[in-house]
């Protein structure tokens, strides 16, 4: 027993490290929650914790996930749903290996795609010099060769992503596995076979049984490729919620499950060719429980269907997350889901360049997202714990929420025949965009603020310029960006500068000395200038009208106080002879045709201001 040295040694065990503070009681805690909402008017000023209210305090904390989960404010290990297991054993819950990642880190895989083959080598090469350990390659089959040149890939391994060329491409590196004598006992790749997702991505016709023949014919040859990819990235670009994409992943890998065995695989083997990959968001908690509830979803398959292999996960950063605008944001937005991809026990990470949503990526990006691995990995020693966030009480229950979710979407697209008559009949397509419906009105209202973007733009930042990067397969399920809609409002903003000379403006009529208007004139400001629209500020002044006639603006909007909104309003409205007049705040007044308050739509409110300035779309 390890004691601690003192005048009375006492063992660890019989230690109360709290014993010299009184214990609190969720009551008490319910009293101070209480109370802040008191303050704050969300309750009234004579109400207590246990009177005159319809449930508990913390229930005005509560928020809800797109899946409906609820999110407390506080977890207790009451909240924890039963055995968590143990690491390396089913449910796989915490982590597919007893060892965690703790001696080698996540597998650090980067993208690489174009056409020019001799470009995406030389990125490949420094890529690999820099840290990365296997490669996402998407070159067209006969070029394959020539990007791989001089790669070592018996220490690099190397994931095919072909589209339906994905034949073409696994016989062109198994060539190259011959040519560079590679034995098939160690030769390491994943093929991307993923007619599934190409159907999604595209509209084709799901066509399994080439790709189930291929899977069947490497099982038996090269025990270390795996040859299938389900992906959940269409789901998720197409506005899904965690739960719906890991619903149509499950769907995607029990439908080649079936079509593998089909070819004559045992079911063991038929698991041993697939490989999972998800996305990865700057929700780090939702990340964490996505990657942890995915794996006890496959154990759940994996006992019903008698094997015992765990899934093989890939994370990748969100490419719905990315921005156009104030992209040095994503760097942050990609760090945080590569910590909560690492965190969540993901095989493979990629960290998406943070330029990748404006173009072809460059040399600088490309070390920016390598370094991101090397910085959580080395420095900030984040694979040194198996499971780092089990036991967390709140992580715990949102896995556990976030599985009964997603087996419930998975069992919905099973009944109505799986996932290719889902895919065929347009049924997910409908949830998913309805999942999309309500993302978008709650990025709209910025409820779901996008820092650079909805939230703090800069009108005057230098726009960052990339080659064109290769077109996207359309014609399936849309690919959206949760930016797209503010950033279609900079872009006509731009256009607007390029042919008139400068911005769309808005007028600020500041009612009243600085320290009254100023709270709402940077509202009102920072709203505006997320559609494009430079808002002129003229301060505390007496001669508001000659201000506004000065400006140059056609329409203008009132900031200052409710105070002087009752004493003034009406009245400095009439005065400005505006075309159109908005008030920073709720309240209805004589001349004022329209409010922005905190919580209003602002894509709504952007897009009939462009309109009446004549902002061309």
């Amino acid at each position: 027993m390890t004691e601690v040295a003192g005048p009375e040694s006492v063992p660890i065990s019989e230690l109360d490290l709290a014993a010299e503070f009184p214990q609190a009681t969720r009551e008490q805690w319910q009293e101070l929650v209480a109370g802040v909402l008191r303050k704050s008017g969300k309750l009234p000023e004579d109400s207590t914790a246990s009177t005159d209210f319809a449930g508990a305090p913390e229930s005005k904390l509560v928020t809800r996930t797109y899946d409906g989960i609820e999110i407390q404010p506080l977890y207790t290990a009451e909240d924890v749903p039963g055995d968590l297991g143990f690491p390396g054993l089913p449910p796989y819950v915490r982590g597919a290996r007893p060892e965690g990642q703790v001696s080698t880190g996540w597998d650090v895989r980067a993208r690489f795609t174009g056409d020019d083959a001799r470009a995406v080598n030389k990125a490949i090469l420094a890529d690999l010099e820099g840290g990365v350990t296997s490669i996402w390659l998407s070159v067209p089959p006969e070029s394959l060769a020539d990007a791989l040149n001089e790669v070592y890939l018996d220490l690099a391994p190397v994931v095919l992503d072909a589209g339906a060329s994905y034949e073409a491409a696994a016989e062109a590196l198994f060539e190259l596995f011959a040519e560079r004598e590679i034995p098939a006992s160690e030769a390491t790749a994943v093929l991307g076979a993923d007619p599934i997702g190409l159907a999604a991505r595209s509209g084709s016709v799901v066509t399994l049984e080439p790709a189930a023949a291929l899977a069947a014919r490497v099982a038996g040859k090269y025990p270390k490729v795996r040859t299938i990819v389900a992906d959940g990235l269409p789901f998720h670009e197409a506005g899904g919620s965690d739960a719906q994409e890991l619903g149509a992943l499950v769907a995607a890998g029990v439908t080649y499950l079936r079509s593998l065995t089909d070819a004559g695989l045992d079911v063991e083997a038929a698991a041993g060719q697939l490989e999972f990959r998800l996305a990865a968001t700057a929700d780090q908690f939702s990340t964490i429980a996505k990657l942890r509830a995915a794996r006890r979803l496959w154990a759940r398959v994996a006992e019903v269907c008698g094997f015992t292999s765990p899934m093989r996960q890939h994370a990748v950063t969100s490419p719905a997350m990315l921005t156009r605008r104030d992209p040095w944001v994503n760097m942050l937005r990609t760090t945080v889901a590569c910590f909560g991809a690492g965190v969540g026990g993901a095989d493979a990470v990629t960290v998406l360049p943070f330029d990748a949503a404006i173009g072809r990526p460059d040399g600088f990006s490309a070390r920016v997202a390598r370094n991101t691995h090397a910085v959580l990995l080395e420095e900030t020693k984040l694979a040194g714990v198996a499971d780092p966030a089990g036991g967390s009480w709140y992580v715990e229950k949102l896995t556990d929420d976030l599985a009964h979710a997603a087996w419930a979407e998975f069992t919905a697209i099973e009944a109505a025949g799986g996932l290719v008559a889902e895919l065929a009949s347009g049924a997910l397509a409908s949830r998913l965009a309805e999942t999309w419906e309500k993302r978008s009105k709650r990025i709209a209202t910025r409820r779901d603020p996008l820092t650079g973007v909805s939230e703090f733009p800069n009108l005057a930042e230098k726009p960052v310029v990339r080659a064109p990067a290769e077109s996207t397969v359309e014609g399936g399920l849309p690919r959206h960006r949760y930016a797209e809609g503010f950033e279609a409002l900079r872009d006509a903003s731009d256009a607007y500068l390029a042919a008139h000379g400068s911005r769309p403006q808005i007028f600020l009529a500041t009612l009243g000395p600085v320290a009254a208007h100023t709270a709402r004139a940077g509202f009102a400001a920072n709203l505006f200038q997320a559609g494009g629209i430079e808002a002129v500020n003229p301060g505390a002044t007496d001669d508001l009208p000659g201000a506004f006639r000065a400006s140059g603006a056609r329409i203008a909007c009132l900031c200052g106080t409710d105070a002087a909104y009752a004493a003034e309003a009406s009245d400095v409205a009439a005065s400005l002879g505006a075309e159109y007049v908005l008030l920073a705040g709720k309240g209805s007044y004589d001349g004022i045709d329209g409010n922005v308050f905190a919580g209003c739509d602002a894509l709504e409110v952007l897009n009939g201001l462009h309109a009446k300035l004549g902002v061309a779309r």
